[in-house]
């Protein structure tokens, strides 16, 4: 890192005026979704990931050699760095209030937006510490600088009295906040130790030069209650436990770390990959020690470098199908590992899961791009196995795809569903889209809205059957699901195969409403116990048509509910006139246009994808059953539990 970090500050230079304000915050504790995605478990634990990247921060720049994560038997969490401190000093727009409690409690204020105290950082909105203040009962910040210990508590984001001074350091430096989750905001969950634990050791993987301590006072039986992590080799450790005792093609990972000055800013990208017949493929991806699980640039940029790579070696060495090779094909078998390091990076959304910095893929393309053409040259033995394991996944991928066209065909002339299903053109799945939609009405706005090359229709009649539960028997003989079968190409349960599925995409589009969102309940079920794999594969997805359209005179925006309606209300169009407010009470009440731009078209709709929590699938499928089975007992003590989270009710 002592490239990328050459011209970092000296400590001195981080002080209260390092420390900006934006604006107040606002609404946090009213909508948390809108700062860490919502009330949920993953939520609750993105609290912690907040605190975390800011002692990650301190640590890549340099001024912290040790971050400690400690989970409390009341169930409050510690997190402690050697670094800096945060600025305690009067700030020098509000004198009456410390630096320390301007950060606590305000949003968008930080010492990361200048970029004269962080050459890259993870917390750029400059909303992590305030958020997990606001959505805490309790919060206490320590602080020791300049061999003197402060102090301040809050709660509920309020100050319990000034920062004080508590007291000497003379060998102490560096920052503890520790707090608890308030009950309020996220019920009866509660921060588990095994999920802290794998948070905790895969920051030590990201960057070498920290060392991780953990400690838990709960024990879940498995789980280590004491443990320190500190892996010199970075990524490739990390990749190279995961494959521990699995056969993998190449002897060694390719793994390797550039750092880049010479594009506009300076930074650094860190990976390893190995191919394996032993396992799916997977990568993970990170962004400033940020897990970005949606990817972004850096993957796209980082893919384009091992797929050029690949294919120029196979050409050199007179492969003739290297040229046939996909990314496809790369993924699968693959294990990888990407973590960059960028100065102010865009992400798409507080939370951070997807990176879109496009300067991004340039910078690792390049970076990678040589190291790999080098390391392929020089061990011709892992790179031939490679190789040649990709040109069988490409060959086998072109075998199903032409299997896939002709089972299409056959398939569409046996369906016979006249005014059901209305299918695409295209022969080949890539690329396709199944529709599936509630009623005539709203089959009829997106017949007229969809592209006819690549995306098919499926209304349905109504709600289809709770399968949670019911007899196979029954299963067989409903019309709905015989339908739906019948156009994904597909059998049930364990005859579910997904290399038959007949489109890419399967999306459930339904009305912005209780009985919409009963019916996309239903059908994620359904997936989920009869047809999982699709889930597992991401072919699952859900539209988000909008509930309002606002105009003022040729001026035209779509709002998903009404706290977006209002924020647009106050700030205007920019257009003439008054705004009118429209209000679709269904998707049948939509013209194609509307249909088509907001829903339909990928160049300007939004899909959200069905996952399932890879940290804790069990807790999904007993969700799944507590909500959808045939117990009242389970969903009654369901709405006990968190009726007092609703915010608005739609009746």
């Amino acid at each position: 890192m002592n490239d990328l970090l050459s011209a970092r500050p000296d400590a001195g230079d981080y002080d209260a005026s390092s420390i900006q304000v934006l604006e107040d915050m606002e609404h946090v504790r009213l909508r948390p979704g809108m700062y860490i995605g919502g009330k949920d478990d993953r939520a609750l634990h993105h609290m912690v990931a907040e605190i975390v990247d800011n002692s990650m921060d301190e640590a890549v720049a340099g001024h912290a050699t040790w971050i400690e994560v400690e989970l409390h038997e009341n169930g409050h969490v510690s997190v402690r760095d050697n670094g800096r401190g945060i600025p305690t000093g009067p700030h020098p727009k509000d004198p009456s209030k410390s630096a320390l409690e301007i950060i606590f409690c305000t949003l968008n204020a930080g010492g990361k937006f200048s970029g004269d105290n962080y050459e890259t950082s993870g917390g750029l909105h400059g909303v992590g510490s305030s958020v997990v203040n606001a959505l805490s009962d309790h919060l206490r910040v320590e602080v020791a600088r300049n061999k003197e210990l402060f102090a301040m508590e809050f709660s509920r984001g309020l100050p319990q009295g000034k920062l004080a001074k508590v007291g000497a350091a003379p060998n102490r430096r560096g920052t503890s906040v520790t707090f608890h989750p308030d009950p309020e905001i996220f019920g009866s969950l509660h921060l588990k130790p095994a999920r802290l634990f794998k948070m905790a050791r895969s920051k030590a993987y990201l960057f070498s030069g920290v060392e991780i301590r953990w400690k838990s006072a709960i024990s879940d039986g498995e789980t280590p209650q004491e443990a320190t992590f500190h892996f010199p080799g970075g990524l490739a450790d990390y990749l190279s436990e995961t494959f521990a005792g699995a056969t993998t093609y190449a002897d060694a990972p390719f793994a390797g770390s550039v750092s880049f000055g010479k594009f506009n800013a300076p930074g650094k990208v860190e990976w390893a990959i190995n191919w394996t017949p032993a396992r799916d493929g997977f990568i993970q991806s990170y962004c400033n020690t940020v897990p970005t699980p949606e990817g972004g640039t850096h993957e796209a940029g980082f893919w384009a470098a091992i797929l050029k790579g690949i294919k120029a070696y196979g050409e050199l060495a007179g492969n003739k199908k290297a040229g046939t090779i996909t990314r496809e094909d790369l993924i699968t078998g693959a294990g990888a590992l990407v973590s960059c390091f960028i100065r102010d990076p865009e992400f798409v959304g507080q939370t951070k899961d997807r990176l879109a910095t496009v300067e991004a893929q340039r910078m690792v393309e390049n970076s990678v791009r040589d190291h790999f053409d080098n390391w392929l040259a020089a061990d011709t033995k892992s790179a031939g196995a490679i190789l040649d394991f990709l040109v069988l996944r490409a060959e086998e991928r072109l075998r199903r795809r032409q299997e896939k066209e002709t089972q299409r065909k056959t398939a569409t002339k046996k369906l016979r569903l006249p005014g059901k299903l209305v299918d695409c053109s295209s022969n080949s799945r890539d690329g396709t889209e199944l529709f599936i939609v509630e009623g005539d009405s709203a089959g009829g706005s997106a017949k007229m809205a969809r592209n006819r090359t690549n995306q098919a229709l499926l209304p349905l009649r109504g709600k289809i059957l709770n399968v949670l539960g019911a007899a196979s028997s029954k299963l067989g003989s409903n019309a709905e699901i015989n339908d739906l079968t019948q156009a994904l190409g597909v059998g049930l349960g364990t005859k579910f195969n997904i290399d038959d599925l007949r489109y890419d995409k399967i999306i459930i589009m339904t009305d912005a409403d209780v009985d919409g969102a009963h019916i996309a309940s239903l059908l994620m079920t359904f997936f989920f116990t009869q047809m999982r794999d699709m889930i597992d594969k991401g072919h699952l997805y859900l539209a988000c048509p909008p509930l309002y359209r606002l105009s003022q005179g040729a001026k035209r925006v779509y709002c998903v509910d009404e706290a977006e309606r209002d924020a647009w209300l106050e700030r205007g169009l920019g257009g003439k006139g008054k705004i009118d407010v429209s209000r679709f009470k269904g998707l049948g009440e939509m013209d194609a246009k509307d249909l088509k731009e907001t829903t339909m078209d990928p160049s300007s709709r939004k899909l959200i994808r069905v996952t399932i929590d890879e940290d804790e699938p069990g807790e999904t499928g007993d969700l799944v059953e507590r909500l959808m089975g045939k117990k009242p007992e389970l969903r009654f003590q369901y709405i006990q539990e968190n009726a007092r989270f609703v915010e608005e009710l739609d009746v």
